[in-house]
């Protein structure tokens, strides 16, 4: 991985090998027709409000930033998807779940129920995409399926993920503990798959006794 430099407009790509294949075909059979956009490298903190030299250099510095130069591996690029809503949209969609926690003991359940704010409708299609860390500390199931249960959201596997993660998509879902030796710690991740938007939620089940 590198950076380029923001100095003139670069558009960095690299082909798979089905792309290489159109491309060297020519005659128009090399054709985009999605893409993706992010904004990994940019920390929004560095937004200065107090700069001295008023409104216009409030961005200064995130403008100046290196951008990632492209990299072959979808998995660690785009973690930070931007997303496209209607000219009409006044506010951003905001994902909140109940409950914000779950510590429970083993063999006990939690319904988890995703929500949408400030969108009318909002996921009611497509819904969410429900990812456990860890398997190993219970199982995740769909308790309210979508209209269209063929339709899942994009999940990525990133490095230093160690653990095998269980993923499924629904409306609700169904957190059911293990039986575990010792006490463990793992992670609920909710992804909006219309509108974007991710919220994560700690997960705790305690260590089975008799």
């Amino acid at each position: 991985m590198g950076y380029l430099d923001n100095s003139s407009v670069t558009v960095d790509a690299i082909l798979t090998k089905k792309g290489r294949e159109l491309l060297a075909k020519g005659a128009g059979s090399f054709r985009i027709t999605q893409f993706a956009l992010g904004d990994d490298e940019v920390d929004y903190s560095l937004w200065n409000t107090d700069h001295p030299l008023g409104t216009d250099y409030y961005g200064i510095i995130i403008e100046n930033m290196p951008i990632l130069e492209a990299i072959p591996d979808e998995t660690q690029g785009l973690r930070s998807k931007l997303i496209t809503l209607p000219k009409t949209t006044q506010r951003i969609p905001i994902i909140k779940v109940t409950p914000t926690s779950i510590s429970v003991n083993a063999g006990q359940r939690t319904v988890i129920k995703p929500d949408t704010i400030n969108g009318t409708n909002a996921n009611s299609t497509n819904g969410y995409t429900c990812i456990l860390s860890d398997s190993t500390i219970g199982t995740l199931t769909v308790s309210t399926n979508v209209a269209n249960p063929s339709v899942t959201g994009t999940t990525a596997t990133y490095i230093g993920d160690n653990k095998q993660s269980v993923t499924v998509s629904g409306l609700e879902f169904t957190f059911t503990a293990a039986q575990l030796n010792a006490t463990t710690s793992a992670t609920i991740t909710i992804i909006a798959n219309e509108t974007g938007g991710s919220v994560t939620i700690p997960v705790t089940v305690q260590k089975f006794t008799i």
